[in-house]
């Protein structure tokens, strides 16, 4: 699949999002990319298919002017564990909410109850 279809995807999925969830992303930004850099994957085990870089949401203070949180999709990893189009839809919004839980604050054992 070529990145701007895959990146169309991911803005179909964040547009199907509910808009109370969509109202509280602020200074938010989502990057498709195809791998994540050497360092980044290094610190993880396995592939890394997505990834939140930034404070969450619960710790976002009013008075700080931070930088942009960003939420990684990392394409060929993703289209590695895919075998068809419809697979890979399906984990871009996995990947996708889960990425979206942490930015809300949520850690990995609160997204692994909520199925993500």
């Amino acid at each position: 699949m070529d990145t701007v279809r895959f990146s169309k995807i991911v803005d179909e999925i964040l547009e199907s999002l509910p808009q109370h969830f969509k109202d509280h992303f602020n200074n938010l930004a989502f990057i498709v990319q195809d791998y994540p850099e050497k360092e980044i994957q290094q610190k993880y085990c396995g592939r890394l298919l997505g990834l939140f870089r930034g404070i969450p949401k619960t710790h976002q203070s009013i008075w700080s002017n931070c930088l942009p949180q960003e939420i990684f999709l990392y394409k060929k990893n993703i289209e590695s564990i895919c075998t068809n189009e419809a697979e890979i839809i399906q984990q871009i919004e996995i990947t996708l909410k889960h990425e979206i839980g942490h930015y809300f604050g949520l850690n990995e054992k609160d997204l692994q109850l909520k199925g993500y």
